[in-house]
């Protein structure tokens, strides 16, 4: 019966996947993504009470990509600028893989106060491990002291939020978007300039 239940949760965040790639995520309702996955609107609302958390649900596939942003700046053989290009490429190649997704998920953001704190959380949960990395690179002295370590990662990453948002409404162009968040990242951190980093090519980075 569990995997009963796991499918039908599986074919209805599927339908919704293909929905938000043809579809805005207001010109959805539940009825067309319950008929899509061969399920009823009753079993919808046994597994999501209502398309803005599944959207929230969705975004779980996107998380691994946030991840490996986060090993990128870790890797202390490369460079400050590297490190921070080759998070904030991780970080726009995931949303640009999944931009219908991204910009439902920022449909709901705004309308769900639920998938909003959902999103704050998730956030959140990345504090810690920057926060953590840059004590790091203070205490090897890569990184000189500076702002509380918690208090920076979380501007750093709401800085991330804001520059996703852009990449995915296409606000800005993708490599104006990148050197500047590169370079607030690195000179916040490092207090280096990325441009003149020696050991840094960014066009390969």
């Amino acid at each position: 019966m569990v995997k009963v239940r796991d499918q039908r949760r599986a074919a209805l965040l599927e339908s919704l996947g293909e929905l938000l790639q043809e579809s805005d995520l207001d010109s959805i309702n539940i009825a067309d993504i319950s008929r899509r996955a061969g399920v009823t609107r009753s079993a919808f609302y046994f597994y999501f009470e209502s398309k803005h958390l599944a959207v929230a649900a969705l975004m779980e596939q996107v998380y691994d990509g946030a991840m490996l942003a986060t090993e990128r700046f870790a890797d202390p053989d490369l460079s400050p600028a590297e490190r921070v290009h080759g998070m904030v490429t991780t970080l726009f190649d995931t949303a640009e893989e999944h931009t219908h997704l991204f910009r439902a998920m920022l449909d709901a953001r705004g309308q769900s106060p639920a998938v909003r704190e959902m999103w704050d959380s998730d956030r959140q949960s990345f504090v810690g491990l920057v926060a953590d990395l840059v004590r790091t690179e203070r205490a090897a002295g890569r990184a000189p002291d500076g702002p509380d370590p918690d208090a920076l990662a979380a501007m750093l990453l709401e800085l991330n939020d804001r520059a996703l948002e852009r990449l995915t409404l296409g606000a800005l162009d993708r490599d104006a978007l990148t050197e500047a968040v590169v370079s607030i990242w690195v000179r916040s951190i490092f207090a280096t300039d990325p441009a003149t980093d020696p050991a840094t090519d960014l066009e390969t980075a």
